[in-house]
């Protein structure tokens, strides 16, 4: 019985599957159903199996791919790369590889596919499987393009201009069938915020539709022949760029502006609404060799603004000697506050002299500023910039303190010599922004000055329209006993009837004045100039006030201004701008004034 159970069994089992067999069966019947396109590849890169899926995503029966180089089927050779990695793969050194594909279907067309290669355990085969993605690509592609384009105008957006210019840059750092150049063309529309704010924004986003479709029409044109053209984007709001590669030079990218100026400024017809818009336009050409987006699209932005700043509806092209002046400016913007507290600035002072005598009367305080950087600079390189950004109110109350404590000096040091005043030019944003007339009391309380030798120079603009609180507190100065001067007397409102109601002690006249007193070689002077001042001297001196002229160069000049009434004189004549101690040694000299000298009259 035992044997014939064992022999009954034995038979049995030999006619049954055994689990490795069933194991196999059933991967091959898995292999061969799946819907994920799959193929085993051998060492040397050739097909062993392949099932439906596969068959059908390449066109062909499954046996038909049996012993072909997998390689092939899928490209992977197409890039050196991908191909190493793919042979580390079948070496066994390297345990996957993946990758996208783009395979040609036999009926035509293209698909997009994920190739994963990977080892098969328990033997020296790989597995290749192809996953058809293109819907995913296509819906990829499709986001992208929402992402990278402008909803409004259906032109590339910030974005993908940045990726073209960037791209463009980089690749003309290892292509040389090029030009190596690149050129752009920055616009925003003049006025657009008026057109939106009258109009509405549904107008306003017609408006941007039509500016886009005449830009491309013109980038179109431009570059016609070239691959690809020029890329016309929307950076947002109302501004455009239309960036040319491998430009020629400076001529393409100004025949570009110009034509691109005068297709703006065409009348639009947008549903029954007629509009006439301009535009200004920054255009900047150069290598692309040094040139980064950044660097360019900061020289385009820079050039937009000259552009509004000369007039709007114009182009500008990219001036390096303009972008320097105002490198420059910015960086003396950006270190002038922080200059004050450094004691960076100094005080130089320019006599003004008695034109009879040829005494020292007063000076004129002139601060310079000795910069790190740029060396020594006078107040024409700064002054400016600190009444923008408010900081010549702080530098204005160094230059008073310092300038009245110097005066006093001058005083204590010199007590047998008539004192001599000081006067220091004031800027109306000093007036306005700050208590003038308290930093004043303070200085002088704190100098031991006396009011009468400060004098305050205001330009002739600021003092003639001056009301409200200005002219309060030149009013408040005056009481005090401070002199108010008008500086360049005669070069702005020049309104006469002022003079009577305002608290001027002195007139400066303008250089323009005394320079037509100079002779020339060949040349006499204009005897109306002589007239002009004789009267402006008699007028001054019946409303009690003093004459001071600017500018005299010459001893021929001072002898005239002496003869015709006026005061006193500034200029080279006597002396340029010197430091404190020069000016000591000037105080109590008795000398004639040059103007005296007959030889010179």
């Amino acid at each position: 019985m035992s044997g014939t159970s064992e022999g009954t069994g034995s038979a049995a089992d030999s006619i049954r599957p055994t689990t490795t067999e069933r194991e196999l069966r059933d991967y091959r019947a898995a292999f061969n159903a799946a819907h994920l396109a799959m193929a085993v590849v051998d060492r040397d890169g050739f097909v062993v199996a392949a099932n439906d899926a596969l068959g059908g995503l390449l066109g062909t029966e499954p046996h038909a791919l049996i012993e072909q180089a997998a390689a092939d089927l899928v490209d992977l050779a197409a890039e050196a790369r991908t191909w190493q990695a793919y042979r580390e793969v079948l070496r066994g050194r390297q345990a996957r590889l993946r990758c996208t594909r783009r395979l040609k279907h036999p009926d035509g067309h293209s698909l997009w596919t994920e190739v994963t290669l990977g080892p098969v355990p328990g033997t020296r085969d790989v597995l290749l499987s192809v996953a058809d993605i293109s819907d995913r690509r296509d819906l990829q592609a499709r986001l992208r393009h929402l992402q990278m384009h402008d909803p409004v105008t259906r032109l590339p957006n910030r974005a993908l201009f940045f990726e073209r210019l960037s791209a463009a840059l980089e690749a003309s750092s290892y292509e040389h069938g090029g030009t190596g150049r690149i050129g752009l063309c920055y616009l925003d529309l003049d006025g657009f915020k008026a057109v939106n704010d009258t109009l509405g924004h549904r107008v306003g986003d017609r408006l941007l539709t039509a500016v886009a479709a005449r830009l491309s029409q013109c980038a179109d044109q431009s570059g016609y022949g070239r691959t690809g053209g020029h890329l016309v984007a929307r950076l947002g709001g109302d501004e455009f760029a239309v960036l040319v590669e491998d430009s020629t030079g400076t001529e393409e990218l100004a025949d570009l502006a110009r034509s691109v100026l005068a297709a703006v400024q065409e009348p639009f017809d947008l549903a029954g609404q007629r509009l006439s818009v301009s535009a200004s336009i920054g255009v900047v050409e150069r290598a692309t060799a040094g040139t980064s987006a950044t660097g360019l699209m900061q020289a385009a932005d820079t050039t937009l603004y000259w552009a509004k700043a000369d007039g709007k509806a114009r182009w500008t092209l990219f001036d390096p000697e303009r972008n320097a002046h105002r490198m420059t400016r910015q960086a003396l913007s950006s270190t002038l506050r922080p200059a004050v507290e450094r004691d960076e600035f100094e005080l130089e002072y320019q006599p003004l002299v008695d034109l009879e005598s040829g005494a020292v009367r007063g000076v004129e305080a002139l601060v310079r500023w000795n910069h790190p950087q740029f060396g020594l600079l006078t107040p024409n390189r700064f002054i400016g910039i600190a009444e923008e950004d408010g900081s010549i109110v702080q530098l204005g109350q160094w230059v008073l303190r310092t300038a009245c404590r110097q005066a006093r000096r001058w005083q204590i040091e010199h007590p047998s010599d008539r004192p001599v005043f000081v006067s220091v030019n004031v800027a109306v944003r000093q007036v306005w922004d700050s208590d003038l007339v308290g930093d004043v009391a303070e200085i002088l309380a704190e100098t031991g000055l006396a009011p009468q030798l400060l004098q305050l120079e205001l330009t002739e603009s600021a003092v003639m329209g001056s009301a409200g609180r200005p002219l309060q507190a030149l009013q408040a100065l005056s009481d005090m006993g401070v002199r108010i001067a008008i500086d360049d007397f005669g070069t702005g409102y020049s309104n006469l009837a002022y003079l009577s109601r305002l608290p001027v002690s002195v007139l400066k006249l303008d250089g323009s004045f005394v320079r037509g007193f100079r002779y020339e070689e060949g040349t006499h002077p204009n005897p109306a100039d002589e007239t002009i001042v004789e009267a402006l001297v008699q007028l001054a001196h019946r409303l009690g006030l003093t004459v001071t002229a600017e500018c005299v160069e010459t001893a021929g000049q001072a002898a005239r201004l002496r003869r015709v009434g006026c005061d006193t004189g500034q200029g080279w004549l006597y002396s340029r701008a010197v430091s404190p101690d020069r000016i000591a040694e000037m105080i109590g000299d008795r000398r004639p004034s040059p103007a005296a000298d007959p030889k010179n009259g």
